[in-house]
């Protein structure tokens, strides 16, 4: 981890109370003007990669979440999504929970605590945010 955000976002997830999701949207609550029990109980079903490991990682998703939010704009916040994906796969290998704990393959790509922590350091750079 290299910065403060993605620091904060890792230690939400570490305290047991959010899940991948919440841990990284929860973090920029401030940033979005929404209050964090809100933006929880939005994201509260994305844990688990959609809620079951099949789908995308928590953590992407409340970094979308956050995008939307900041940008505003379908066309602008799907760019900043596709280009946090990107990084995100490209560090990680996958951007799929069950790909990333490695069910079915036996092999860890990446634990939660540092999907979490990159999520949110890339979507800070995405935003032009110091980390």
């Amino acid at each position: 981890m290299n910065g403060l955000i993605s620091s904060m976002a890792a230690e939400r997830k570490k305290s047991g109370q959010y899940n991948c999701a919440q841990a990284v949207a929860c973090t920029y609550g401030d940033i979005v003007g929404l209050d964090e029990e809100f933006v929880k109980a939005v994201t509260a079903s994305f844990g688990t990669g959609m809620g079951n490991m099949e789908g995308t990682c928590g953590a992407l998703v409340g970094a979308g979440v956050v995008a939307g939010l900041v940008k505003r704009d379908r066309i602008e916040a799907r760019a900043a999504m596709k280009r946090i994906m990107d990084r995100f796969k490209a560090q990680n290998g996958a951007t799929v929970c069950r790909e990333l704990k490695g069910i079915g393959t036996g092999c860890v790509l990446r634990d939660c605590n540092d999907c979490v922590a990159d999520a949110a350091r890339f979507l800070a750079e995405e935003l032009g945010i110091e980390d």
